[in-house]
């Protein structure tokens, strides 16, 4: 039972590492009055490129921080 608890120990440290580099490469959301005058990143050319990077990032980062809450809640239990 000791080795069970070890392994995930050792999966969630990647897991948490790995959710704060997904959170930290997302892009920020622009506000404030400089992002409203200018209209942000939601040009034409500008909104297609990134909004797919985003959205993978976005993805990945719910999908991460699912599996780091079973972990977390696993660990509990262990």
């Amino acid at each position: 039972m000791e080795i069970v608890k070890i392994i995930v120990t050792i999966l969630e440290v990647i897991f948490s590492i790995g959710l704060i580099a997904v959170i930290l490469l997302q892009s920020g959301k622009e506000s404030g009055l400089s992002g409203a005058i200018s209209g942000g990143s939601d040009t034409y050319m500008g909104k297609g490129k990134s909004s797919t990077l985003d959205q993978k990032l976005a993805s990945w980062t719910k999908w991460i921080a699912l599996v780091w809450v079973l972990l977390t809640l696993s660990l509990s239990l262990i």
